[in-house]
């Protein structure tokens, strides 16, 4: 399809646009690339700050992560190589905050600070065939080809898989797991192996993940011509790094910045440009404040 990059400007102002105009259900708040959101048929790349809707499918490449904050205050994290559907989102079904969402592959962790554990909420995670109901607690699971897993972390939850009642976790390290479509018996989780766990849906320091309010940025290249700069941008893009182009004028010549934003510090900045340099078309890329 033939863009511009006055298309491309004119696209991101909307956007922008219409984030104002409502406190979003589900924003993404940190993003660990690659990684992309599916809607409407279409797949992008997932980009900090995005607002995220019924039916939106987050996934996420290998040692990716990705990061969304709930309205009510929960954060919900995704590990590499995931599939995140959120099948229905309402902040304010008759005075509670209800969703519910499908992890189909990968590691996830849903948890809610101190200051959040009193509010109300209806969540309900289901991983596989397995469905955790949530109301107010930490958690992580984990949807795997013949073995899913919950692990209780606080709180207490009801789990289940399809056809088979329902077991109350109300113990921490407590945890439900199903072995080629059999239940297992509730068992306990060592401390050490919960860390291991956990360690899989974190985004980890110095990996080169964007954040909200991230001010750095890498510069993935700066050509002279919209035809060079766009190659750059799709390439990127179509690998899950959410690219932008930015034009300047520069003397008596335009050059037309293809960047990736929100990156926290220069040592993120940095990371990711080392982790990127010689891939999709990629030569040169430096940090930039």
């Amino acid at each position: 399809m033939k863009r511009t990059i006055q298309a491309l400007l004119a696209l991101a102002f909307i956007f922008l646009a219409q984030a104002a105009l409502a406190q979003p259900a589900a924003v993404v708040e940190g993003v660990q690339m690659p990684a992309w959101i599916e809607r409407g048929g279409e797949r992008r790349p997932l980009a900090v700050g995005m607002e995220l809707k019924a039916g939106d499918t987050v996934k996420t490449g290998a040692g990716s992560r990705a990061l969304v904050k709930l309205s009510e205050g929960s954060l919900v994290k995704l590990g590499e190589n995931g599939s995140l559907l959120i099948s229905d989102i309402n902040p304010d079904s008759g005075g509670f905050f209800k969703a519910a969402m499908r992890v189909a592959e990968g590691a996830f962790r849903f948890t809610t600070d101190l200051l959040q554990k009193t509010r109300r909420r209806e969540v309900s995670i289901r991983v596989a065939t397995v469905t955790a109901g949530i109301r107010g607690t930490d958690l992580w699971g984990k949807s795997m080809p013949d073995r899913q897993v919950v692990c209780l972390i606080e709180g207490a939850i009801e789990v289940g898989a399809e056809g088979e009642q329902p077991v109350l976790m109300d113990q921490s390290r407590q945890f439900y797991r199903r072995e080629k479509g059999q239940t297992q018996p509730i068992g306990f989780v060592e401390a050490a192996q919960l860390g291991e766990w956990a360690k899989e849906t974190d985004i980890a320091a110095g990996a080169g993940a964007a954040r909200r309010g991230g001010r750095w940025k890498v510069v993935l290249a700066s050509p002279d011509t919209q035809s060079a700069a766009l190659a750059v941008y799709d390439a990127a893009r179509d690998n899950g790094y959410a690219a932008e182009i930015l034009p300047v004028q520069d003397g008596d010549r335009h050059v037309y910045h293809v960047r990736i934003a929100n990156l926290p510090s220069k040592a993120e900045a940095q990371a990711l440009a080392d982790s990127l340099r010689g891939k999709h078309g990629i030569v040169e890329p430096r940090a930039a404040n």
